[in-house]
């Protein structure tokens, strides 16, 4: 028999706990968000195989209570440092920390005003604690959605002069595993990598999108994996392939090298668009975990 008093108060108490679990400052669509966030407690049902020949060699499974520091720097950087970003990355664990299994990245819009330095978010790296040459690098995702959002997960060269090396980008070279940009489509990723040519200037293999066949990555999450070796880059989601890059040419020595790992949420930017009256913040990247593997073949 149902319970009347229950069915009075179920309303009731969820909406309390909507309301508990939301951001200092709301807009319209926050508690969409919330609901969002609080959906990604029971999104553990990974069940992923890296196939015959790979033996892991570095993972964070992100089950603590708080982010790994033998793992990952907290990168602090001002607004503007990067693309004409607006955000500033900043070591808060309001912008970055451990829920649920799930590594969050938090973007955050810190005023009524758009602009630079009106918002904040994390930029979390391996350099001087994992660096890694050839093997499959694979992470389980699920990206935020939004006008200006700009979500990544890639490698930077570890000689790279950012993080204490010796030398500039693109030189170091760069392997973009994955990049959204919210002001173009919330169902689109793309694959990239950067460097430089024989004349030291700044070349690309060029974006290659893959594109869900329905939905959009902030729906669910994905895995997102890149294979490398002495001869070539692939780039995979959820098994899938979409591109590759061969790295046989002699200038392309920088992927030749040790790589670090990056994971952040940019807003704004010269490639990305900017934020506008129907962006929607705070944003989440759920993390579910980083695994590097070794060929053994």
């Amino acid at each position: 028999m149902k319970n009347p008093i229950k069915s009075v108060l179920a309303p009731i108490l969820v909406t309390a706990m909507l309301l508990s679990c939301g951001d200092q400052k709301k807009k319209p669509g926050a508690d969409a968000q919330t609901v969002t966030r609080e959906s990604t407690k029971a999104a553990h049902n990974d069940q992923y195989d890296p196939g015959t020949g790979w033996q892991l060699a570095w993972a964070d499974e992100f089950n603590g209570e708080t982010l790994d520091t033998n793992h990952w720097n907290r990168q602090v950087e001002k607004a503007g440092r990067f693309n004409d970003e607006w955000q500033r990355y900043t070591s808060s664990t309001e912008n970055a920390y451990v829920e649920d299994g799930n590594l969050v990245i938090k973007a955050k819009h810190e005023s009524d005003t758009h602009g630079m330095d009106q918002y904040t978010s994390a930029r979390l790296n391996t350099a001087g604690k994992f660096t890694f040459k050839y093997g499959k690098i694979a992470a389980r995702i699920k990206l935020p959605e939004s006008e200006g959002l700009w979500p990544a997960f890639w490698m930077l060269g570890a000689n790279i002069d950012e993080n204490g090396g010796d030398t500039p980008w693109p030189q170091c070279g760069e392997i973009d595993i994955l990049e959204l940009y919210g002001s173009k489509d919330d169902a689109v990723v793309e694959g990239n990598a950067h460097y430089a040519n024989a004349s030291n200037a700044h070349t690309m293999m060029g974006a290659v999108p893959y594109k869900l066949d329905q939905g959009k990555f902030a729906d669910a999450f994905h895995i997102f994996e890149l294979e490398w070796d002495a001869k070539s880059l692939h780039w995979f989601v959820d098994g899938n392939q979409y591109a590759s890059m061969d790295l046989t040419a002699e200038e392309l020595s920088e992927f030749h090298e040790d790589f670090f790992i990056l994971l952040n949420v940019a807003v704004g930017g010269s490639f990305a668009g900017r934020p506008n009256d129907s962006s929607i913040f705070p944003q989440y990247m759920y993390v579910d975990w980083v695994r590097v593997y070794e060929s053994i073949e």
